[in-house]
């Protein structure tokens, strides 16, 4: 499916029946909407209306060169301009990596559209900006942002060698076809630093507060890149109904890694916070 909003056209992948209970999936890095296809089906079969969008810079044609076109305000209009032209005056809101910041963000900036909140692996940006200030364990898990960030060669590296850098980041974890999948997408010309881009777009223009709709967050113990202070500190942000899930074992590539799990956790959590 192809969406078309003021800031481009975002392709997406679309399921369930159109008058189902509407979701809205937001992948991270380096990945793509179809990090969520066992998601997708499980909520399809279960009667939802789902999309998940390429997001901006990972859909060609949404793909603004600047790293300034890729900060946090513009990609929270961007789901706001997605569900907007979907005609979902409200929506469930699920998030993982890069996507859970965004979700993150958009429930602060706009609780009255968001009907509940499921964010995978991403702390809450406050608890991870306090972490960073408090735990050495996290700056040391966060040190490949600065990385990325500053290293304006870092696609060249990760690309290079049949993208062996790229490849190793799936680690074992992600299902080789969907591991292929994504080192194709984001060899395409501009993918990849359109993807960095995201890290490489400058500080929020404004602070992030508490979040007052009904939030499942999902943290596994194996995720190298946030570690378990900033989980733990998460639901400090949190004043709406709060369920915080710990996943034994798991790395950070939740969707993929532990699909029925995952998909388990959010149904349930759906089913609790029904219609609003």
């Amino acid at each position: 499916m192809k969406i078309s909003t003021a800031a481009g056209v975002f392709d997406a992948i679309v399921a369930g029946p159109p008058e189902g209970r509407p979701v809205l999936l937001l992948h991270g890095f380096p990945q793509t909407g179809a990090v969520w296809r066992e998601q997708i089906a499980a909520l399809a079969a279960h009667g939802c209306r789902v999309v998940a969008p390429d997001q901006r810079g990972y859909s060609p044609g949404a793909r603004p060169q600047r790293p300034e076109d890729y900060r946090i305000g513009l990609l929270v209009d961007d789901v706001a301009a997605i569900t907007e032209e979907l005609g979902w005056p409200a929506f469930d809101l699920v998030g993982h990596d890069w996507g859970g910041a965004v979700a993150w963000w958009t429930a602060h900036a706009r609780p009255g559209r968001v009907r509940t909140l499921t964010v995978v692996s991403t702390p809450h940006p406050g608890a991870l900006a306090t972490t960073l200030r408090t735990d050495q364990d996290q700056r040391e898990r966060s040190r490949y942002m600065i990385d990325w960030r500053e290293t304006l060669t870092a696609e060249e590296r990760m690309l290079a060698h049949d993208a062996q850098e790229l490849r190793a980041f799936y680690a074992g974890k992600v299902p080789q076809d969907s591991a292929e999948g994504y080192v194709r997408h984001l060899s395409q010309p501009g993918a990849l630093t359109a993807a960095l881009n995201w890290y490489r777009a400058g500080r929020p223009d404004s602070a992030i507060g508490v979040i007052d709709v009904p939030t499942l967050y999902v943290w596994s113990t194996e995720d190298s890149a946030f570690g378990p202070a900033a989980a733990n500190e998460t639901g400090r942000w949190v004043n709406g109904p709060y369920r915080f899930e710990t996943l034994q074992g798991v790395s950070h590539w939740v969707p993929e890694e532990a699909p029925e799990t995952l998909s388990r956790l959010l149904l349930d959590h759906l089913r609790t916070h029904g219609e609003q």
